[in-house]
This record gives C-alpha cells, sequence and structure tokens, in this order.
C-alpha cells in the first residue's frame, strides 16, 4: 500500500539532502600541523569547539538563547560543541574581546577539553582576533565568518555561489595577515635596486599583491551579480506582468518556510532541521480552492546579527521582497523567543524596502510548528498576535485555514471593474477566468459585458476596454 505523500521519484529536496549528507566528516584522522597561523588562508574547518559570548545588554534569557543559536549555527557548519562561557560586562574587550583573565580562563577551558577552534558569539575586529588567537594557542573565528561558511556550504546556484563568494572576500580583506614569505618584497625586472628606470623602490609584499587580486575577484563578481539581477529582474517582470498574486515567504532561518511552502504547493523542497538549510530562492505556483492561482517564492532565512556582508551580497535575492503583492511571514512558535525573531526579519525587511524606494507590502504573520511549542506559550502569542495564523507545516493542522486567509487577504487587494470585451479578445476574457472571479457576464452584439475581480494588473490591462477611457472601477 502507497504510503500518502509518498512518491516512486524523490523530489527534488530529497536528492539535494541526499547530496548534502553524502560527504562525513570521521573524526580522529587529521594529521594537519597544529600551526594556526594560517587560518585566514585555509579552508575553515570546524571540529571540536568552544563558544564565547559577551552579554552586554537585554535579559540572561536572551543571553542564553543567543548562546543556543551559536551553538546550532556550530552544528549546522559540522561542528562538535564541547563547551561555552558568557563573560556579563558593559562593551566587549577592545583588546581581546572577553578581557585578559577570561582569555586565559579560556586557555584552560580549551586544553581541558582538547578543542581546536573557539568560536566568539560576536563580530571580532583583526586585532581581537590575533590577540585572542595568541592567548588561546588554537584557531579563533566570529560569529561572520561561522555564518559565511554555513552559507558557502549550502549555496547550490551560480548566483549563490557568487553572492557568497563576494561576501567572504569583503570579510577576509581587511582580516588577511602576512608573516615570512609573505612580507617579503617582489621586486620587479632585475632583483634588487637594479631593476631599472619605474622599477626600484621598496617594491610590492605578497600580502599586498593577495589584497589587489582579492579586489579584482570582488569586481569580478560584481559585474556577475550584476548580470544575474538582470535576469532575475526580467524574471520578476514577466511575474508582475501575468496579473497572478506574488507571495513571497520570509522568516527566521529554521522557521519551517520550506516546509510550509511544500505544504502548500507540494514543491517538493529541501527540508532540513538546520540553520540556513535552503539559501536559492524557490519559486512555485500554485492553486487555492477557489481556483485562483498565486506564485510562492521561497526566500532565504534571517538570523540575529545577520552579516552586513552578507545583506549587501544577497541585495538582488531580497528584493524578491519588494515585488511581492504579500509577505508571508512565518515565525517558529516553538522558539523560546518568538518576538525576537519578528523584530530581527523586519528589521532587515525595512533596511530593503528603504534601498528600493518602494512602499511595504501588507504582511500576513504564521506562527508555524504550533506541534511543538508550549500551550501557555501558544495561548499567549494568540493574545499578543491576533491577526496571525497559527499552523503546523509538519501535520497540516491549520493549513488549510492559511489557505482561506490568503484568499481573503489577496481578494482584498483586487479591483472590481466593468468592461466590454470584443469577441476577438477571447485571450483577456480567459485570464479573467483564470485570475479573477466573475460577478456577472453578458454578450451583447458588440462583445461580452463583464463585471468582474481581477488583480491590479490585468485591471491595466483591460483599461481600453472600459466603458469609456479607463476601467471602470466599481466600489467595494
Amino acid at each position: 500500500m502507497q504510503r500518502p505523500g509518498w512518491s516512486a521519484e524523490p523530489t527534488v529536496g530529497e536528492m539535494q539532502l541526499d547530496e548534502r549528507s553524502s560527504l562525513r566528516r570521521v573524526a580522529g584522522l587529521s594529521t594537519e600541523l597544529t600551526d594556526i597561523t594560517e587560518v585566514e588562508y585555509r579552508q575553515l574547518r570546524l571540529e571540536r569547539v568552544v563558544l564565547v559570548g559577551v552579554w552586554t545588554t537585554g535579559s540572561a534569557a536572551q543571553a542564553d538563547a543567543s548562546m543556543v543559536e551559536l551553538a546550532a549555527l556550530a552544528e549546522t557548519a559540522g561542528s562538535e560543541v564541547l563547551e561555552g562561557l558568557i563573560q556579563r560586562r558593559d562593551k566587549p574587550d577592545p583588546a581581546t574581546y572577553i578581557g585578559s583573565g577570561k582569555a586565559e580562563e579560556l586557555r584552560t577551558i580549551v586544553l581541558e577539553t582538547g578543542a581546536d577552534t573557539v568560536i566568539c558569539d560576536g563580530e571580532l575586529t583583526p586585532a581581537q582576533l590575533t590577540a585572542l588567537e595568541k592567548v588561546v594557542k588554537v584557531k579563533v573565528i566570529d560569529r561572520t565568518a561561522l555564518i559565511l561558511d554555513i552559507f558557502a556550504q549550502h549555496a547550490t546556484s551560480r548566483e549563490g555561489k557568487a553572492q557568497v563568494a563576494l561576501a567572504q572576500m569583503e570579510y577576509m580583506l581587511p582580516r588577511l595577515r602576512g608573516w615570512g614569505e609573505s612580507m617579503s618584497r617582489q621586486a620587479g625586472g632585475r632583483a634588487g635596486s637594479n631593476g631599472g628606470v619605474g622599477l626600484r623602490g621598496p617594491g610590492e609584499t605578497k600580502i599586498e599583491t593577495d589584497r589587489r587580486r582579492i579586489r579584482e575577484r570582488m569586481a569580478k563578481l560584481r559585474r556577475e551579480i550584476r548580470e544575474m539581477k538582470t535576469a532575475r529582474d526580467t524574471m520578476r517582470a514577466k511575474r508582475a506582468g501575468s496579473g497572478v498574486p506574488a507571495v513571497a515567504i520570509v522568516g527566521y532561518t529554521n522557521a519551517g518556510k520550506s516546509s510550509l511552502m511544500n505544504a502548500l504547493t507540494g514543491a517538493g523542497l529541501l527540508v532540513q532541521d538546520a540553520l540556513f538549510a535552503t539559501l536559492d530562492p524557490t519559486t512555485r505556483r500554485a492553486a487555492l480552492d477557489d481556483g485562483r492561482e498565486m506564485v510562492f517564492t521561497d526566500t532565504v532565512g534571517f538570523v540575529r546579527h545577520l552579516p552586513t556582508q552578507l545583506v549587501e551580497a544577497f541585495r538582488s535575492t531580497l528584493e524578491e521582497v519588494t515585488g511581492a503583492d504579500l509577505l508571508l511571514h512565518v515565525v517558529d512558535g516553538s522558539d523560546p523567543l518568538p518576538l525576537e525573531q519578528i523584530r530581527a526579519v523586519r528589521e532587515v525587511i525595512t533596511d530593503v524596502i528603504k534601498e528600493q524606494g518602494t512602499a511595504a507590502p501588507p504582511e500576513l504573520l504564521v506562527i508555524n510548528k504550533i506541534d511543538a511549542a508550549d500551550p501557555n506559550e501558544l495561548t499567549r502569542l494568540r493574545g499578543l498576535l491576533p491577526e496571525a495564523a497559527f499552523v503546523s507545516a509538519h501535520t497540516g493542522a491549520g493549513v488549510e485555514q492559511l489557505r482561506e486567509r490568503l484568499s481573503e487577504v489577496l481578494g482584498g487587494l483586487d479591483v472590481d471593474i466593468s468592461v466590454l470585451l470584443p469577441y476577438s479578445r477571447g485571450d483577456l476574457l480567459a485570464r479573467i477566468h483564470a485570475d479573477g472571479r466573475i460577478i456577472s457576464s453578458d454578450h451583447e452584439e458588440g462583445g461580452t459585458r463583464v463585471r468582474a475581480r481581477v488583480p491590479h494588473a490585468l485591471a491595466a490591462a483591460l483599461s481600453e476596454y472600459a466603458h469609456s477611457g479607463p476601467a471602470e472601477v466599481v466600489p467595494n
């Protein structure tokens, strides 16, 4: 007997998940020399890590939640979290981020646990990274480098890989360090001071050459991303011209956006209990119960303190939210601080919308994972967010009610029109049937007189067939 939802052909998400799991690290087989000075030039490898955070503002629960999230990020990157510690202070230490005394204590914990990496819950300056590495004598990375590494692992499309590479280079450029050969001068022409006219002088060090090459590579990546943005804008314009409402699914990372899109459209996208499992936006068309079609776009997830390099690099991807007719804002109802998730997502979306200079699309909050959430917390959220929809994409609870809400919200974005269509324009009549809702239809000598409720884009296409000039808008 065939299981519900089971298919003999694997979905795209299942194949991606198999590919992602095909390469596994075997612990204890590394033969690499313990030279931590080359951390910037090696591919980031996380194995056994200790987490460090500085609690400057907010409550103890917020500080604990930030460390739990950092642990989840580290595990998503493929590491084993051994220990974590938080220091309460007014601001991070400008020298070593956590102060000299706490740095020595961290060194002791690293020796006791056998950790080979320290991850700091914040963005460290190049000087802080260098100073802390000298004390703990193992590799030190910050939250930004960790998130960039996860993005590099999960990017699959050409545009996604280019965006991640650009973000990594922007982060790496001020953190390059030179030693040994890297600080030696590159002589042009003949060696020494006899290089000839224009070639004498100190020359260029290898690290300066590296910086120049990185800047050239960054310029090339920016050009490629601009070219890919043109193609994305063209596809977005085609979708807008079709008159089909566009719904952008946004939300915190691991809130269940891909699961909800699968529940609404049957898209079969990759679903994984990991942070930033999905990076590349995916668009699927689906029909509601009333026959109205709409386009859903699954976007990249957000996180608290999202690195500015990623926001800039993924600007073209985030612009999907500006052209949407509706934002479906998915929130993890089982998270200890769901309101903090909402605030973090809205901050990034507001910045993107301001950059574009467009009006913000309407938003529909969806509280997901109600099957895993605390009942008391759900009751509190229902009181705080009375307009939100409560669903479980995993069990399907509340999904049908969400479809009805989508029908109501998108129906409110349509306009009523009254037009006289010539019999030769059967294509427009078919579009009204497909994308709108017919109120009345009469066949006359000059054509078909139709009163309907249609999207704004379709109303503009029908304007020349109104009774006089623009399409007649019938008041609600």
